[in-house]
């Protein structure tokens, strides 16, 4: 005998769409897993740089506590607390935390790279006699005797293998000059822009 209900389905297709409107359980797992790792990188950053970041403040303090959890299974339940938190937060709370975070990591790789540039100019320093009177001119300021002994010593230490007191301070000097403004190059613009106004 037939089905007489065959067919003759009592609903219409356009009540499902609206259940499709949402996102897929992977999606939702991938968004969960990407919130929980930016949690992480907030928990693992410095105490006072995640402090300024805008965030709400039972999301900041739940960050907090679990910086100073030490025990590995009490810090994992609170990371995951953490991440619990962060799925709370409304898009453009994410967003905004997202681009801090992204800033803090441009900021770092441009921190290496001037550190990377400082290590090659102490290295020239001590292969090339040649690359202090070039640095002499592009840094007045310079005290070149005392440059001149560091370099000294901090090829000493290298030969007789002692600790690397001279080539130390070699950096230091060198990261003080590249964090100070060019003072010559200043200067010079300054002289420049006055040749013209008198043009």
């Amino acid at each position: 005998m037939p089905n007489a209900n065959r067919g003759a389905v009592g609903f219409q297709s356009s009540e499902f769409e609206q259940q499709y409107d949402r996102p897929s359980k992977s999606q939702l797992k991938r968004e969960m897993t990407a919130l929980q790792k930016l949690g992480s990188v907030l928990v693992e950053a410095p105490r006072d740089r995640v402090k300024r970041v805008p965030m709400p403040e039972d999301v900041l303090e739940a960050i907090l506590e679990c910086q100073k959890i030490t025990a590995h299974e009490g810090r994992r339940r609170q990371l995951q607390y953490v991440g619990k938190k962060m799925r709370t937060l409304t898009e453009e709370e994410v967003a905004v935390i997202q681009a801090t975070v992204d800033g803090w990591r441009g900021s770092s790789r441009a921190e290496a790279a001037a550190l990377h540039a400082v290590e090659r100019q102490r290295d020239k320093l001590l292969a090339d006699d040649g690359a202090l009177t070039e640095l002499c001119s592009q840094h007045p300021q310079l005290e070149v005797q005392q440059m001149r002994t560091l370099i000294r010593n901090a090829r000493k230490e290298q030969a007789e293998n002692k600790p690397p007191k001279a080539y130390r301070e070699i950096f230091q000097i060198l990261k003080s000059l590249h964090a100070a403004p060019n003072t010559t190059s200043q200067d010079e613009q300054h002289d420049d822009e006055e040749d013209e106004d008198a043009s």
